[in-house]
């Protein structure tokens, strides 16, 4: 527990909200292409490209985000932990990616011949994801000491919407089209 007591906050921080945008904005694109009914190829291309592109791209925001505080606490000559910027865009990453890439485990393993006999491989992914939101949930209270049922609950809850506004987008839009 001494190795808990060390981490950042800033570093939890970073590690929480890449793990679920990750989570979330992969899923999201699972969802949105179920929705319009296209092949799982095509959801597994543009789910690792979206992973890549939104993790370097939320990666690098965090960077230039803790850069920009720190100028501006200079500016104000307010003091400033002077820890290294990269670290947390480094965790985010990091974050993003590797939750990120679970809502796709389904995808991958059909690609490989792994398949679930009676069970749809979008269901799969949903429960994958939905597994990955409550897990990292819960052990955030590693650090924050709340209830982890109720914390698990809670970052499912964020990603249950997110992914029923997507795969409604969709249907509808594939409708339109």
């Amino acid at each position: 527990m001494n190795f808990l007591n060390k981490v950042s906050p800033k570093w939890l921080r970073a590690s929480v909200y890449g793990a679920n945008d990750g989570i979330v904005t992969t899923f999201a694109v699972v969802a949105g292409v179920s929705g319009a009914g296209l092949s799982a190829n095509i959801i597994l291309i543009l789910g690792v490209a979206n992973m890549i592109a939104d993790g370097l791209s939320m990666g690098f925001g965090d960077y230039l985000g803790e850069r920009s505080e720190q100028k501006l606490r200079q500016q104000r000559k307010q003091t400033f932990n002077s820890s290294r910027h990269w670290e947390t865009g480094l965790i985010t990453f990091i974050s993003f990616v590797i939750a990120g890439s679970l809502p796709l485990l389904p995808y991958v393993f059909e690609l490989f011949g792994v398949v679930m006999p009676g069970i749809s491989i979008f269901l799969s992914s949903i429960v994958a994801t939905g597994s990955a939101l409550f897990l990292v949930g819960s052990l955030r209270v590693l650090f924050t000491k709340e209830h982890w049922f109720k914390s698990g609950l809670e970052m499912l809850g964020v990603g249950a919407i997110a992914a029923i506004m997507a795969y409604i987008l969709g249907s509808v839009i594939e409708k339109l089209t």
